[in-house]
Formats: structure tokens, C-alpha cells, sequence
């Protein structure tokens, strides 16, 4: 992948960053010329990230809690200090804890919601300011789910998460239509990620179903049968910062194998 002329020197900011889907997605735009700022709770894996990549292209933000905006607020600061104004914003943090709706604690919902949804909320919010003043060209891009257009059993706040996360990108690209920046959602179906990982260990340790067994069992709604690679998600967030994707906005772009998505 070459540097994009339009997107050199641009600073991104990716939350979730440290692994999978976020570190894939990072490593996309420094590819295609821009500076990132990697955000996250943990120091450890975004700083092995932003030394792969090359102190001139990636920034740390440790300790960015995506449901804290204090901590957003000075995340930002810092960020902006080393890289100037943020034009573009993926909105990759998250957690999907499994259980039975039943067995959904009111700590799991709200814990969920908090982080899924509400960091979403907190950080578009406070990067918005950035994102308008640069106007044609902007972008802000949501990792949502295909658990944010159907249902999954088991992963009731997940899905409630996800859910709003399309909405809110819907009713924040009308907003934005006439200032430039574009708000779109990714929404890829179960992806190989360490999230991913713990869940098949979950079902072995569960159901005493095989590796392959549970891998069958996730893949199962996806009819080219595998587990889609992060970096096919970061190349569909890629396509949404090019220039030439100035008119897609409000839009839920799966990744994820021909999955249907009627609901």
C-alpha cells in the first residue's frame, strides 16, 4: 500500500488501537500517509504498535478511557500538541461479553453501553470541533458489528450497543451532510481478533465442543465460512477516508462474507 498525495501529513485518531481490528486499521492509514494517534487504555501493546510504526507516523494516547471524558479531553490535548488538529476519527473501542440475557448482569449492560455506545458518543463529541473546522474531507468512521443490523443470541448489550452505534451514525451524517465530513459505519461479522479468540475458548470450555467445532459454530452465518482478517475491515476504513468516497455517508458497510443482513 503507497501514500495517498490527499492524505499525507493528515492526523487520524484510532481508539482500541492496540490489537486487531484498531492496530490493522492504525497500520493502514501510516501506510497510506497519515499520522495516528493510538489510543487506549493499556500502554503495553500500543507502544509495541507505535514503535512498528515509526515514531514520526504514531502517537500514544495510554490511559484514553473512551466512557471518561475527562480523560478524552486530555488524551486530546496531547494528541493535538503532536500531531495538530484530528480530520479523521475511527471510533474502534469495545468489549462483547457473552451471557444469557437472563444472566445479563445490570453491571454487564451498563459496563457495555458505556463503552460500546456511550465512548462513540464522548469522543465524537469532543473531536467534532476538529472535524468541522476541517470540513470537506473529514471523516468519522464507527466499527459497529453486523450485531448492530441483526440479533445474536447471547450478546443482548452488545447488540443494543451496536444497534445505536448504526443509528447514531445515521442521524450524525444528516447533521454533517452540508459541512463536508462524511459519517459512516463498518460493520464487519465475527472477525479474528483477540475478542474473538476468548469467545472460542469460551464455547470449548462450555459445551466441550472442539476448537473446530466452535469455529464451525461462529462461521456458520458466514457463507464463505471463515472468520474475516482484520486488515480486509481496515482496507473498508480505508476506502471511506479516500477522497473519492466524499458522497458515502450514513451507510453501514458489511464485511462479512456474503452474511445476510435482513433483519
Amino acid at each position: 500500500m503507497s501514500p495517498s498525495p490527499s492524505l499525507q501529513g493528515r492526523h487520524a485518531l484510532v481508539t482500541g488501537a492496540g490489537s486487531g481490528i484498531g492496530a490493522a486499521i492504525a497500520r493502514a492509514l501510516v501506510a497510506s500517509g497519515l499520522r495516528v494517534t493510538l489510543a487506549g487504555r493499556r500502554a503495553e501493546p500500543l507502544q509495541a504498535l507505535a514503535d512498528e510504526l515509526g515514531a514520526a507516523h504514531a502517537h500514544v494516547a495510554a490511559g484514553f478511557d473512551v466512557t471518561d471524558p475527562a480523560a478524552i479531553i486530555a488524551g486530546l490535548a496531547v494528541a493535538r500538541d503532536r500531531f495538530g488538529p484530528i480530520s479523521v476519527l475511527v471510533n474502534n473501542a469495545g468489549e462483547a461479553p457473552s451471557a444469557p440475557f437472563e444472566k445479563t448482569t445490570e453491571e454487564m449492560w451498563s459496563h457495555v453501553i458505556a463503552v460500546d455506545l456511550g465512548g462513540v458518543f464522548h469522543v465524537t463529541q469532543a473531536v467534532l470541533p476538529d472535524l468541522k473546522a476541517f470540513g470537506t474531507g473529514a471523516r468519522i468512521i464507527n466499527i459497529a458489528s453486523t450485531a448492530g443490523l441483526v440479533g445474536y443470541a447471547y450478546v443482548s448489550a452488545y447488540c443494543a450497543a451496536k444497534h445505536g452505534v448504526v443509528g447514531l451514525t445515521r442521524a450524525l451524517a444528516l447533521e454533517l451532510a452540508r459541512k463536508g465530513v462524511t459519517v459512516n459505519a463498518v460493520c464487519p461479522g465475527f472477525t479474528d481478533t483477540p475478542i474473538i479468540r476468548q469467545a472460542l475458548a469460551t464455547i470449548v470450555e462450555k459445551t466441550g465442543r472442539t476448537q473446530a467445532e466452535a469455529l464451525a459454530e461462529l462461521t456458520k452465518a458466514n457463507p464463505q465460512g471463515r472468520l474475516i482478517e482484520p486488515e480486509e475491515v481496515a482496507n473498508s476504513v480505508l476506502w471511506l477516508v479516500l477522497p473519492a468516497s466524499g458522497s458515502i455517508t450514513g451507510q453501514s458497510i458489511v464485511v462479512a462474507g456474503g452474511e445476510v443482513m435482513a433483519g
